[in-house]
C-alpha cells in the first residue's frame, strides 16, 4: 500500500490521503529522496526495487533529487484537512516541499469575451478565406486525394471481355 502511496506521491508531487498514512508515507519520501540524492547506479536500482515504476524512478532521479540537493531532509510537508464524510477520519494533504501550486491569472471579463470570440468566428472566416483566394492550401489537398484515390485503383478487377455470338 504505502509502495502504491509513494508511487503517487513522486509522480503528482501531492496526494490526499489520512492522517495517519500521511504521516507513515512522510518516513518513505524521506527515505527514497535520500538514497536518490546519491545518484549512483546502485541506488537507482534499490529505488526500483522499493518502487516498481520506471517513470517514477527515472522523475525521481532527474527532476525530483536535484530540486531537493540543498535540504538536509524534511522533503514533505503535511496538511491537516477535516474529517472524512464517511467514517470521520481525519484527512490530509501530503506534498513534496517543491511544489509549487499552478494559480491561474485572473481574467476580467472583457479578456474573457475576446478569448470566446477568438475560439469562434476565426473558424467561419478561415473557411471563407480557403475558398475565396488561397491557391496554397488548394494544392496542397489534392495530392492527399491522389493518394487516396490510387488504393482504389489498385483494388477494382479487370473487366470481362464479353463473348461473341457466332
Amino acid at each position: 500500500m504505502f509502495r502504491n502511496m509513494l508511487v503517487s506521491l513522486l509522480q503528482h508531487e501531492r496526494i490526499r490521503t489520512t492522517l495517519a498514512k500521511g504521516k507513515e508515507l512522510r518516513i518513505w519520501a524521506d527515505k527514497i529522496i535520500t538514497l536518490a540524492k546519491e545518484n549512483t547506479l546502485h541506488a537507482r536500482r534499490q529505488a526500483f526495487a522499493r518502487l516498481r515504476n520506471e517513470t517514477v524512478v527515472k522523475k525521481l532521479f532527474d527532476v525530483i533529487a536535484p530540486k531537493m540537493k540543498d535540504r538536509e531532509g524534511g522533503y514533505t510537508r503535511i496538511y491537516k484537512m477535516g474529517w472524512r464524510q464517511g467514517d470521520g477520519a481525519p484527512l490530509s494533504l501530503v506534498e513534496l516541499v517543491t511544489f509549487v501550486h499552478a494559480e491561474e491569472k485572473k481574467k476580467t471579463t472583457v479578456e474573457k469575451a475576446k478569448e470566446v470570440l477568438g475560439k469562434v468566428a476565426p473558424k467561419k472566416k478561415e473557411k471563407k478565406a480557403e475558398g475565396k483566394g488561397k491557391g496554397k492550401e488548394k494544392i496542397e489537398k489534392k495530392p492527399k486525394k491522389a493518394e487516396k484515390e490510387a488504393p482504389k485503383e489498385k483494388k477494382e478487377k479487370p473487366k470481362k471481355k464479353p463473348k461473341k455470338e457466332e
